[in-house]
C-alpha cells in the first residue's frame, strides 16, 4: 500500500499541472532517476501514465549514492518503466536503443548535497558538464519536444541584499575555487552549454534553478538541513545546527516544485526559470523550531535544538547567507503559483516518514 501523503502529493501535481495533454504519446527520459526528484517524477508519471497517455519512461542512473527500494518496487509494478544502470559521464547513449524515441528529456544526473559533492567533486563536475554535453550532442538533431536541464539556485552564489529576492537576471557572486565550486561553477557552465546548443541547433531547452526543495523522497542521510532535522526527529536526538542559525532560506515543498518543473518541461523553448517559493524567508533556527514543534506532535519528540561545530571543516565555507527567489517570471510565463507553506510542508514530510 502506497503512503497516503505521497498519493495526495502526486494528485496535487496532477490537478495543478495544466499541460498534461502535451505528454500524450510521449517517451520520457530521466537521468539521475534514483534521486529525490526522481522519486516524485516517477511516481507521478507512472500513476497517471494511462490517463495521460505516456508510452514509456526511461530512467538512467549510476546508483552512486545507492539503489533505493522504492525504485525496485516501481520497476516490478509498471511495464512502461525501463531502468538502466548507466554512467552518463562515460557510457554511450547509443547502448540504449529506446533513448532514440524520447520526446522529452529531464537531465537531473548530479549529486546535489554539498556534503556529498565535496566528497566527489570531479564526478559532480563531470556529470554536469560532460554528461550534459553527451546528451545535447545526442539529441541536437533529433525531434524532441522539450529538454529540461536542472541548474541550481547556487549559480547566484551569495547575493547582496539589493538582489534579494533574486531574479533570473542576477549574474551571481560565486567563488570559482573552493569546496562548493565543483557544483556551483559546473552548473553555471552547464547553462552556457544549453544556451549555445539552443541557439545553434534550435533545441527546445528550458533550464530551471531550484530553490531549497524538501519533502518525501529525500534520503534521511542526505546531509542537507531538511533531511538532517527529520533524521533527528525520527531518532529522537537533538537537532544540531552547524552555524549560528541566522542564514535564511525559503523552502519549497516537493509537490509545488515538481509542478513547476513539469510546467517548465512543457514550455518547449529556450528560457530559464527560478522554481521555488517566495515566502516566508526564515532562518535555520526558525526552521528547526518548526521541526521540533511538529516532531513533538507526530513522533512524541523530546529532543532540543543545540549548536555544534560540524566535523566537516568546509561545511560553512562559501555558504550563502540568504536564499530567496523572485518567481515573477515563472508566474507570468508558466502560470506557476506554489501553494504549500513551510509549516504545512514539514508536517507532511514528517507524517510521510511516520507511516513509511
Amino acid at each position: 500500500m502506497q503512503n497516503e501523503i505521497l498519493l495526495e502529493d502526486i494528485k496535487f501535481i496532477h490537478e495543478n499541472f495544466d499541460n498534461e495533454s502535451k505528454l500524450k504519446n510521449s517517451t520520457i527520459l530521466i537521468t539521475g532517476c534514483a534521486g529525490f526528484l526522481g522519486f516524485y517524477f516517477l511516481h507521478y508519471f507512472l500513476k497517471y501514465s494511462k490517463e495521460i497517455g505516456i508510452r514509456k519512461i526511461i530512467g538512467i542512473d549510476n546508483f552512486m549514492i545507492g539503489n533505493p527500494e522504492w525504485l525496485k518496487i516501481l520497476i516490478k509494478k509498471y511495464s512502461i518503466l525501463e531502468l538502466h544502470n548507466f554512467n552518463i559521464i562515460k557510457n554511450n547513449l547509443e547502448q540504449i536503443k529506446t533513448v532514440q524515441e524520447a520526446n522529452y528529456v529531464l537531465h537531473m544526473a548530479s549529486i546535489a548535497s554539498p556534503s556529498f559533492y565535496r566528497q566527489f567533486p570531479i564526478e559532480t563536475l563531470d556529470a554536469n558538464i560532460w554528461g550534459l554535453r553527451r546528451l545535447l550532442e545526442f539529441y541536437k538533431n533529433k525531434n524532441i519536444k522539450g529538454f529540461l536541464m536542472f541548474s541550481s539556485s547556487e549559480v547566484y552564489g551569495d547575493p547582496d541584499s539589493e538582489n534579494i529576492p533574486t531574479d533570473e537576471n542576477y549574474r551571481g557572486n560565486v567563488a570559482s575555487t573552493g569546496p562548493r565550486a565543483c557544483y556551483d561553477e559546473a552548473k553555471r557552465f552547464s547553462e552556457t552549454l544549453c544556451y549555445l546548443f539552443a541557439k545553434e541547433y534550435q533545441m527546445p531547452i528550458t533550464m530551471v534553478r531550484p530553490f531549497n526543495n524538501y519533502g518525501p523522497g529525500m534520503r534521511i542521510g542526505d546531509k542537507r538541513v531538511p533531511a538532517d532535522f527529520a533524521k533527528a526527529i525520527i531518532e529522537n536526538k537533538n537537532i544540531e545546527i552547524f552555524s549560528d542559525g541566522s542564514p535564511t532560506r525559503t523552502f519549497c515543498y516537493i509537490s509545488d516544485a515538481i509542478t513547476g518543473y513539469l510546467k517548465a518541461l512543457t514550455y518547449e523553448k529556450f528560457d530559464i526559470f527560478n522554481i521555488g517559493i517566495e515566502k516566508p524567508e526564515i532562518s535555520i533556527l526558525e526552521l528547526a523550531k518548526i521541526y521540533k514543534l511538529h516532531g513533538s506532535i507526530i513522533f512524541n519528540y523530546s529532543g532540543e535544538i543545540i549548536y555544534e561545530k560540524s566535523k566537516d571543516k568546509d561545511y560553512m565555507t562559501d555558504n550563502p547567507n540568504r536564499r530567496c527567489p523572485s518567481i515573477e517570471k515563472a508566474k507570468s510565463l508558466l502560470n506557476y503559483y506554489p501553494k504549500i507553506k513551510v509549516e504545512e510542508g514539514i508536517l507532511r514530510f514528517l507524517k510521510f516518514l511516520k507511516i513509511s
